[in-house]
């Protein structure tokens, strides 16, 4: 299968990864964040002080107690942060380098639905698949209708990895599994046959187009869209092969490449290291060493999340982003200057024109705003949805508008670009998350 995506834009910025230069780093230690599994309301399973292997369970959701978080390292636990009203944080736990392991009681054969379901939540990499609608982690009473994986990511200064014939061997054992969860289709969505051959069980989705083409919800939308009723599973390669290692080895996988990439990073790279690790493990060093106060984001900067040097690769475990913050800058006009280094999509600003590198910060630019009905969200979303109408109708909890105008389909991500580009400087991510919990809630 073959689509073209027309409507999207790619931010072409400083910072991208030129020579595939690969670094191995050992942390010292790594971190598990509950709240990047939206969805799991964690009840901790360990104290400080409590020794692990890899594997052993860390977190277990609170109303379903076999969908669990594990560790990605052996050895002991040193810090269990809670914030507000003991919400817990963070477990952060100290690297042994031993990564022993718990084995995974895998069965010769995948014919029970029900204990393969409950060997994926136990292993934690039920947590890293998603279920839409709503966008929330994976659940073993889920009955997927389709299960949709991406092999590519199109966000910005993101980095799409090539596949050898042992990842494609461990996809297409976790190809087979999935085919025991689902009696729909398993569609694999890739930039092209040379970045990923075909895997056999998958319906193969070669996609063309800007961002936000690599996101799942956006195949979803131009494949199969969703209705009001079903449900369907969506996960990167990444998770597909690990759950394939699992079933091939009997225990997990959790080595990950991260793309180090952005405009404060010395030389872009990428990085062989374990989910969770330590960000000052990971950026010692290769970050400019200049004056200018600058932000780490743990994934792509438009929907990474902020952290410091003393915090952790957050999931998907895949990426970080160093950009100037822009809090020091001293700018002629500031944001109504009309400088062509200016990053816009705008024809009143000069880099509309340009074909260049930028440079943005992490500011506004500008303050908040009421909604302009400009028409960037549909120039820039390639859903068979209006998005403005459905942002306003989320934000009055209108839950048959909402419904009426394709609330089912969409993610927080998928709003993402439309928020970087849109004049009103308003929060569409936070009101979409916000709005599938809130309907998650009145009907569920």
């Amino acid at each position: 299968m073959k689509i073209s995506i027309k409507r999207g834009r790619d931010l072409t910025l400083r910072g991208a990864i030129i020579d595939n230069k690969v670094e191995s780093i050992t942390p010292r230690h790594v971190a598990i964040y509950p709240e990047d599994f939206h969805g799991f309301i964690a009840k901790v399973d360990v104290k400080v002080g409590d020794p692990v292997n890899v594997g052993t369970p860390i977190f277990h959701d609170k109303n379903v107690p076999e969908l669990q978080l594990t560790s990605p390292v052996s050895g002991e636990i040193i810090e269990v942060e809670r914030g507000e009203r003991r919400r817990l944080i963070k477990v952060v736990i100290a690297n042994d380098n031993k990564y022993t392991s718990d084995k995974t009681a895998i069965p010769d054969n995948y014919n029970d639905k029900d204990s393969l379901l409950k060997i994926l939540a136990q292993s934690g990499l039920m947590a890293h698949i998603h279920r839409r609608p709503y966008d929330v982690v994976a659940r073993p009473s889920d009955n997927p209708r389709d299960i949709f994986i991406t092999a590519f990511d199109s966000s910005p200064l993101a980095y799409t990895s090539n596949y050898d014939t042992e990842d494609v061997e461990l996809m297409a054992r976790a190809v087979n599994f999935f085919h025991n969860i689902t009696t729909g289709n398993i569609y694999i969505s890739r930039r092209s046959a040379e970045q990923l051959p075909d895997i056999p069980g998958a319906e193969m989705v070669d996609v063309k187009g800007p961002h936000p083409a690599g996101n799942i919800g956006i195949q979803i939308a131009n494949i199969a869209p969703i209705n009001k009723g079903e449900n369907i599973w969506a996960l990167s390669t990444d998770t597909l092969r690990r759950i394939g290692y699992m079933l091939a080895n009997k225990q997990l996988d959790t080595k990950t490449t991260v793309a180090l990439t952005g405009s404060r990073v010395k030389t872009p790279m990428l990085i062989k290291t374990i989910i969770g690790a330590s960000m000052a493990d990971l950026l010692n060093g290769r970050l400019d060493e200049d004056n200018h106060h600058r932000r780490i984001i743990s994934g792509n900067v438009l929907t990474g999340v902020k952290i410091d040097m003393e915090g952790h690769l957050r999931f998907p475990y895949t990426h970080v982003s160093v950009i100037p913050e822009g809090d020091d800058v001293d700018e002629f006009m500031g944001w109504a200057s009309f400088s062509p280094s200016k990053m816009s999509v705008s024809p009143s600003y000069p880099g509309k024109f340009f074909k260049k590198l930028f440079n943005p910060d992490a500011r506004i630019l500008g303050g908040r705003r009421a909604m302009i009905m400009s028409g960037l969200i549909d120039n820039v979303l390639p859903m068979d949805i209006m998005g403005e109408y459905l942002i306003k109708a989320a934000k009055s909890h209108d839950i048959d508008a909402m419904e009426q105008l394709g609330i089912y389909e969409v993610a927080p991500e998928d709003f993402a670009l439309a928020e970087c580009l849109d004049s009103s400087k308003m929060p569409y991510q936070a009101i979409i998350r916000e709005s599938l919990d809130y309907i998650r809630g009145e009907l569920e």
